[in-house]
């Protein structure tokens, strides 16, 4: 049986006795008595599971992330370092964060308490102080957020915590990063390999494998499912999924195991809007662990992700043993749930050109955060001399996949960028989209609102609205390299 080795309150753990699919709050409150940590959705909405993971607490420039228990896999712990409320404190009587909790009454049923706590610790030993991105993860019903804040700013004032991981190493694994016996039995449960040639050839022999990232989706598939998903290989640990290379071209490819948060700090300086959208992704929990290559390779068609690439002209990398294919990101989603991806193929990476003229990008859900949408929408046009040169266009949640508008696209292009402009190509939606109403909008709703979206683009550009993203940029700022 595969040994795990990780941290937990300070100290070492070793777990051999579990399923692969235990999560980290199945196993803390059933088998380590942790029961700070709490179960409210089992999906990642609510926060009352959230724990502190210190990916390599080794390192001395290692920062904690906020992350949710509730659709973590153990074996996604290999090397890391996790606290739950209960070791927030290290040590001391009790975190600047509780105290200032208890000071300013920011608990009344205390259920949603110990997420919140770690969420703020997190903030804090992060220099953090935009709670309303930090504790949109994290649901109160009763207390309400003011006295949440306030207490967060009160706890603030004593400046960033060193946070009391960094610098500590759990028992290490064997130098592949795979841990004792990991996957060297044909019929094993799971598989943590420790590089892609490894993966790659692991992936063609066992191609109805599942493969884990950050499992914020597929998580869900055992939680809510009760899905068995094994055998299962956790990518966590593949380092070159984990690269970021920018290109002689002004491109830049992202790997696969690039989480969302980590892109967003990429996507600030190069492609401001797509920051944005990256922001209103889940909650920061979510996107701490979510991966960029397993919103493209799951394929859901309201994903964010794929309209906004699609739009900027990304390709995806793939890989099957040693063979590696890139194909347009459009071409990659053939149907609903369908894919062009072969058996024993997996997604490498993914490449992001630099754009040329204006990008936009728009979501349209019901709420701020934490919401699917119904219509996501993105805008990439070279407008010349008062001219459309040529213009990317796509959507989500327009139809069984992220699709191009290329009638819009076609009337768009070689025409003045005028108003009259923009009513033709509002005209030609429906020639590119029909889609279908459910319990987030009307199909007519829909429609109308892709529109309008347009509309929004051309009244932001000729407003003169920070949509230029074609000024030369330095090297790469944030995320790992």
């Amino acid at each position: 049986m595969t040994e795990i080795t990780f941290l937990l309150n300070g100290d070492r753990v070793r777990v051999s006795d579990v399923a692969p699919t235990t999560t980290l709050l199945e196993w803390l409150r059933e088998r380590r008595g942790l029961t700070g940590t709490k179960e409210g959705c089992a999906e990642g909405d609510c926060g009352a599971c959230t724990v502190a993971v210190t990916p390599d607490p080794s390192d001395p420039e290692a920062r904690p992330v906020a992350v949710n228990a509730c659709i973590l896999f153990l074996p996604q712990l290999q090397g890391t370092a996790v606290r739950t409320v209960e070791g927030i404190a290290a040590g001391r009587n009790l975190h600047p964060v509780q105290a200032a909790m208890v000071t300013h009454h920011a608990s009344q049923c205390g259920f949603c308490t110990p997420g919140i706590v770690v969420s703020l610790a997190v903030a804090m030993a992060n220099g953090r102080g935009d709670y309303d991105n930090i504790l949109a993860g994290n649901l109160c019903r009763c207390t309400g957020y003011a006295p949440i804040v306030r207490a967060a700013r009160a706890a603030a004032q004593a400046g960033p915590l060193a946070w009391p991981d960094v610098g500590l190493a759990p028992d290490a694994p064997d130098p592949a990063g795979q841990g004792p016996s990991a996957g060297t039995s044909p019929d094993a449960d799971w598989f943590a390999p420790g590089d892609v040639e490894t993966l790659a050839s692991w992936y063609a022999d066992h191609p109805d494998a599942t493969l884990v990232a950050g499992a914020t989706d597929v998580g869900l598939w055992v939680t809510k499912g009760l899905r068995d998903i094994r055998p299962v290989a956790f990518l966590g640990r593949v380092p070159e999924l984990r690269e970021i290379t920018e290109n002689e071209d002004g491109s830049v490819t992202v790997g696969a195991c690039i989480t969302i948060n980590e892109l967003r700090q990429i996507a600030r300086a190069r492609w401001p809007r797509l920051a944005e959208l990256l922001r209103r992704f889940g909650s920061e929990q979510v996107r701490n662990a979510a991966t960029i290559g397993g919103n493209i390779a799951n394929g859901s068609p309201i994903g964010d992700a794929a309209p906004a690439l699609i739009a900027l002209g990304a390709t995806v990398e793939l890989r099957r043993k040693k063979a590696r294919r890139a194909l347009p990101l459009e071409d990659f989603f053939i149907d609903y749930g369908k894919q062009d991806r072969n058996p024993g193929e997996f997604v490498e990476a993914v490449r992001i050109p630099r754009p040329r003229g204006i990008f936009a990008a728009y979501k349209l859900s019901k709420r701020l955060d934490q919401d699917i949408s119904a219509v996501m929408g993105a805008f990439h046009l070279d407008i010349r001399d008062g001219v459309v040169l040529g213009a990317r266009i796509a959507f989500g949640g327009m139809a069984p996949v992220p699709k191009r508008a290329r009638a819009v696209e076609e009337t768009l292009a070689g025409q003045p960028w005028d108003e009259d402009t923009i009513r033709r190509a509002r005209l030609a939606f429906a020639e590119d989209f029909s889609p279908i109403s459910d319990m987030r909008a009307t199909a007519a709703y829909r429609l109308e609102a892709a529109r309008n979206m347009l509309t929004r683009l051309f009244v932001e550009a000729e407003a003169g609205r920070e949509l230029v993203d074609i000024q030369a940029v330095g090297p790469i700022a944030g995320g790992p390299q």
